[in-house]
């Protein structure tokens, strides 16, 4: 017996499938508009304010945060989740501003790193504000306290389940501590 869905041909097995009860529907509906709406806003607003991508961001503030600002390229794609093809084209076009640098590791030659520039961690000190403004808006002054308390419990019990080997955070970038 065969079944189509979306029009994907898929096989019905003797076990029925686990449906999503309709409290996971409404909950998974919710987060996977937060999935699809934020990245948007917070990319859309990065780039009103400071002219580049939220992911570009992203890139500059895992290199601040990393012993002597400099990570191996395939470490940082790792950590960002993008292909080394992708991080090559970020570096470059970050490099091309002067918030980057690119280096040979003096430890293997094989290795490539980025490096934040100083004019490149200026940026992030004059950028950060407003970013931590947008993050607040959009997701924490939503959210009672205990809530946030409750979004950082659940998110790291899923991210356990996406990231079982504990990559994300960064154990060269964990910050539990406000500054």
């Amino acid at each position: 017996m065969t079944l189509q869905l979306w029009g994907i041909l898929a096989v019905v097995t003797a076990e029925p499938p686990r449906w999503l009860t309709a409290a996971q529907q409404n909950a998974w509906i919710a987060f996977s508009g937060v999935l699809i709406k934020l990245p948007y806003a917070l990319d859309a607003d990065m780039r009103a304010k400071a002219g580049f991508s939220h992911f570009e961001y992203l890139v500059l503030s895992v290199l601040s945060e990393t012993a002597e600002r400099s990570l191996p390229m395939s470490r940082l794609a790792s950590l960002t989740n993008a292909s080394l093809s992708r991080m090559s084209h970020v570096v470059t076009r970050l490099e091309g501003k002067g918030w980057v640098s690119r280096s040979t590791s003096v430890d293997n030659r094989r290795i490539t790193r980025a490096t934040l520039t100083d004019a490149g961690f200026a940026l992030l000190v004059e950028v950060a504000p407003g970013h931590v403004d947008t993050v607040r808006h959009l997701v924490f002054d939503a959210l009672t306290p205990e809530q946030q308390e409750q979004l950082a419990a659940i998110s790291a019990q899923v991210l356990e389940r996406l990231d079982p080997g504990g990559e994300w955070p960064p154990h060269e970038t964990r910050r539990i501590a406000e500054p």
